[in-house]
């Protein structure tokens, strides 16, 4: 071909290729819809509840860049992966490599903390290995390396003339009795030792004490030092240093022990350190990790007050929890001996013992006690048949059993041991070397403790604090660390710190975090999507996630994000609004274009009105109440909270009123209501052994009979739960269905329309519907059961039917379908209602609890609590409740919750969404920063009075809010 016949850029045809085509998308609800969106843009896919968004994002545009990355795999490695399945669409054009952000913790592994999953601790790791300072745990001196020469030299200038004796370290603080060592040693040519501060000939046979602890050195030379022979000194510290892996003592013409070593040494204490390396502070590494806690930064613990929570019961009516009642064992036989000698018996309450002989029944006793061994076996009556010993205590006991025992009796002995604090590290995770380890005057915890916005102070001009050596060392690793601190700092997660645990996280917060990851990685051309990354965000910090978000998509890449946030859309490139309602109903295009065209709703072909573009023009909103409740003048007050970053907070809580806790992320909203108020709750009601964090004194108990907590863990771990099971409504129809003529008439019980069951389900799952596949270095997968393509049942059970439905046909419909089918059912139908109140009404009943959002699950645990009776004296909590909820969602939420505080019970909600703030009867504001700049209370009061506080993030939003109502 000439060059006037080539193909010029300007003849190939690029459309397409600025945007992204997707025909035919019949996913789920979506009914078989055309979407353009725009390239190198930031898109927002909106819609109520159930309309199909994550259907058309995930389900279809992702799933499908996933399948076409693995296509690029060679055939051998797709056998061990299989065949991914297509989504249900036609076509989708111009798609680029796709990255999935969501909403779910990463991982649960407690060594996964924010500092390594954004790599800044691994970069502070490669800091300390290169450039800190050692100091000795012992005196505190900084430690000192000395080469050969420097060893020579010291000795011909300070302890010249001196008989001096040079030995070689061998054995340092350890038991044994060392008889193949001595004979190692003789054989080498060497006649003596130092054992213990003594130096003695090395005789025939030689051993030691194996059950002391013993200090050996090898003696390598005895001289007076001179310089004329510099030569034998030089050799024989060479020998001494090569004997000691790189580490020497010597004796000085007084008896005086001097160190010396080519290592890291505290001169004064003779201690040496290992030269470090990156891996000596990681607590991933045994380099590294603290030798107690191998570490985690705690241990487990077993406590007088789990074993024996209730003193006022006797040891034979179960005061020692993990035995429970008496009975015929030996353990039991042996504390009756133990008793005996207090004059006490198994049936005396524990709360009469003496702490004595509570310490011995914990920990053991030194003392022999005798128990009769006749009737265990078979003996005589004879002196001999006394059998005595020393009791372990139930501490040790239940240790034992931990060792030696089954997983399911470990996982039972959980419920007897508190975490705590490491004793050793004190919950820094590295050994004790590692954290003597410094660069300006702080180790490598110390920053890791720190929240993002104090380690961003602390790196500001790091430099001029540093030596000059120093400085050449760290300065590209500083300019990584400082570019990481920046992308957490632009997403409005200052108010972390390092060694957080990622598994403690939000959804939201570790979406945020892997977008930070994202963002410095410096992609291009590449389509991000996520899932409603605003969650657990403030206004405040909302303009920053935005500002990420934008910088993203400068960078050149397309931003997809599923999102119901106000401020998210209008910032927005482009609009797609999916609905109009929800699960059949939805699954269409409403909406779409620029903001501003979005506004005008205007759609030429939309499938029906968009709410969304209603209540972002403020044609439609959700009204702030005309009269606040006023509650019932009663208080609940926890006084003094202190812990994590409360400053002595004293919360006063207003009952029979819908209250919402405010601030910014990290002000200590969580801090102060789950861990401290809660377990307080939790304990007085339910006797609950979870620990609450510092507090003085809880007043105001008496006014409530329980507390229940709404929040957004999931309803179950495998596929196993779902809505059905979790609020009881399946057992109502199974025995419904048990209860049918066609099941009478083949002797059908209940458990035969178990999935959980033999006998009614499919055995090749086990009533799974789906096939766990261990994919080895991916993900398990879960694909379809071939034999009951789902159902879970097997065929004879599938033929009893209800209106013409199987049991699987009822799993499979949605709450919505199910009211009108459970409609002569008032037991069902009450529960299918309170689903449906919450906006629920497009899950389906059997949905599997895996594929739940957060949000979800929380709301399916609302409907649970709805559907039982209610006293008016209840106070129920909820963490962000409005989580993946749009606005026409938030306003049956609202009803729901109203419904509640009208019939005198309190509500509770931790919450940024101003929706729900504005129509609250009592706000309580924390702030005025995360981390360690908040934790105090700077408003409290009804909206329109928290509104009018300064140095309230809070306040000045809901202005806004409030007077953008009025207009």
């Amino acid at each position: 071909m000439t060059t006037e016949e080539k193909p010029q850029l300007t003849d190939i045809d690029l459309t397409g290729y600025d945007q992204i085509e997707v025909l035919g998308a019949r996913e789920h609800n979506l009914k078989n819809i055309d979407v353009t969106i725009p390239r190198n843009k930031l898109v927002v896919v909106t819609g109520i509840s159930g309309s199909g968004k994550s259907s058309l994002a995930f389900d279809t545009i992702y799933a499908e860049g996933q399948r076409r990355y693995m296509e690029s795999f060679s055939a051998y490695a797709r056998s061990f992966i299989g065949d991914m399945e297509r989504p249900d669409v036609d076509k989708i054009n111009g798609l680029s490599p796709v990255i999935s952000i969501e909403q779910k913790t990463t991982s649960k592994n407690p060594r996964s903390t924010v500092g390594t999953t954004t790599e800044i601790y691994d970069f502070l790791r490669l800091l300390y290995a290169r450039a800190g300072e050692a100091f000795s745990y012992l005196t505190g001196r900084k430690m000192e390396r000395q080469s050969q020469d420097q060893i020579i030299d010291t000795i011909l200038e300070q302890y010249a003339g001196q008989k001096l004796t040079l030995l070689a370290p061998i054995i340092k603080s350890r038991k044994g009795h060392y008889r193949e060592l001595f004979v190692q040693i003789a054989k080498t040519g060497y006649t003596k030792v130092r054992v213990d501060g003594v130096v003695q000939d090395i005789a025939p046979k030689m051993q030691l004490d194996r059950y002391k602890i013993h200090d050996i050195e090898i003696v390598i030379d005895r001289l007076v030092p001179k310089v004329e022979d510099r030569y034998r000194l030089s050799q024989s510290i060479q020998t001494a240093l090569k004997q000691g892996k790189g580490a020497m003592q010597m004796l000085d013409g007084s008896g005086q022990l001097v160190y010396f070593s080519q290592n890291l040494m505290d001169p004064e204490s003779g201690i040496s350190y290992d030269e470090p390396s990156p891996n000596s502070f990681s607590f991933n590494s045994p380099y590294g990790a603290c030798p107690v806690c191998n570490g985690l930064g705690v241990v487990e613990e077993i406590t007088e007050e789990s074993v024996i929570p209730d003193k006022s019961l006797s040891i034979s009516r179960g005061a020692i929890a993990p035995l429970g009642e008496y009975r015929e064992l030996w353990i039991f036989k042996e504390i009756e001996a133990i008793l005996k000698k207090y004059k006490l018996n198994l049936t005396t309450p524990v709360v009469k013992f003496p702490e004595d002989l509570l310490h011995a029944l914990m920990y053991g006793t030194e003392e022999e006690a005798t128990v009769p061994s006749k009737k265990f076996v078979g003996r005589g009556d004879g002196p001999e048949d006394y059998y005595s010993f020393k009791f372990e205590g139930i501490v040790n006991f239940l240790k034992r059993q931990q060792e030696n025992s089954t997983d399911k009796i470990q996982e039972w002995l959980k419920d007897f041991m508190v975490i705590k604090p490491c004793p050793e590290c004190e919950g820094a995770r590295l050994k004790k070397e590692s954290l003597y380890f410094k660069i300006d005057q702080k180790n490598i915890s110390e920053l890791a403790r720190m929240d993002i916005s104090e380690l961003t102070e602390w790196f500001t001009g790091v430099e001029s604090r540093l030596t000059d050596r120093q400085n050449v060392i760290a300065k590209e690793i500083l300019k990584e660390i400082r570019k990481r601190i920046g992308f957490l700092l632009d997403i409005g997660l200052d108010y972390l710190t390092l060694d957080r645990p990622l598994r403690t996280l939000s959804g939201g917060e570790a979406q945020r975090i892997r977008l930070a990851t994202q963002i410095g990685t410096q992609l291009v051309g590449v389509l991000y999507i996520m899932d409603e990354p605003s969650i657990g965000l403030h206004q405040r910090d909302n303009v920053k996630l935005i500002d990420s978000l934008k910088n993203l998509r400068d960078l050149g890449n397309t931003v997809l994000v599923v999102e119901h946030d106000k401020d998210m859309m209008l910032e927005s490139d482009f609009i797609l609004d999916i609905g109009p309602g929800a699960g059949r109903h939805g699954g269409q295009v409403v909406n779409q274009g620029t903001p501003e065209e979005f506004l005008k709703n205007q759609y030429v072909g939309a499938a029906g009105t968009s709410t969304t573009a209603d209540y972002l023009s403020g044609r439609r909103a959700i009204e702030v109440p005309t009269e606040r409740r006023k509650g019932n003048g009663k208080f609940l007050i926890i006084k003094n909270a202190t812990g994590h970053n409360l400053k002595n907070v004293t919360l006063k809580l207003p009952l029979g009123r819908m209250v919402t806790i405010t601030g910014v992320s990290g002000s200590g909203k969580s801090s102060l209501i789950h861990e401290t108020l809660f377990p307080v709750l939790n304990r007085h009601f339910y006797k609950s052994k979870r620990e609450p964090l510092p507090f003085k004194t809880v007043e105001g108990l008496e006014y409530l009979d329980k507390v229940i907590e709404v929040d957004q863990s999931p309803i179950g771990r495998t596929p196993r739960s779902n809505p059905a099971t979790y609020t009881g409504m399946f057992s109502e129809i199974r025995t419904l269905f048990a209860e049918l003529p066609e099941a009478k008439i083949r002797g059908y019980k209940p458990g035969r329309f178990s999935f959980n069951v033999k006998g009614g389900r499919c055995e090749d799952c086990e009533g799974a519907g789906m096939k766990k596949i261990e994919m080895e270095f991916l993900p398990d997968v879960h694909v379809m059961c071939e034999t009951c393509k789902g159902k879970r049942f097997n065929r004879e059970t599938l033929e009893v039917r209800f209106k013409g439905k199987s049991i699987a046909d009822v799993l499979d419909m949605t709450v919505e379908q199910g009211l009108e089918f459970f409609a002569s059912q008032p037991k069902i139908l009450r529960k299918v209602t309170t689903l449906n109140d919450v906006g629920l009404g497009y899950i389906t009943l059997g949905q599997h609890a895996t594929t739940l959002s957060g949000g979800e699950a929380q709301r399916v645990k609302l409907a649970e609590e709805l559907s039982k009776k209610d006293t008016g004296k209840t106070l129920y909590i909820l963490d962000e409740p409005t989580t993946g909820l749009h606005f026409q969602d938030i306003a049956h939420l609202l009803d729901v919750l109203n419904k509640l505080a009208d019939k005198g019970n309190t509500v509770l909600i931790i919450e940024h969404n101003l929706d729900v703030i504005k129509v609250s009867d009592h706000l309580i504001d924390l702030g005025p920063e995360g981390g360690n700049k908040g934790g105090n209370i700077i408003a409290e009061g009804p909206p329109e009075k928290v509104a009018e506080v300064k140095g309230s993030y809070t306040g000045k939003f809901l202005k806004m809010e409030l007077e953008g109502q009025k207009t």
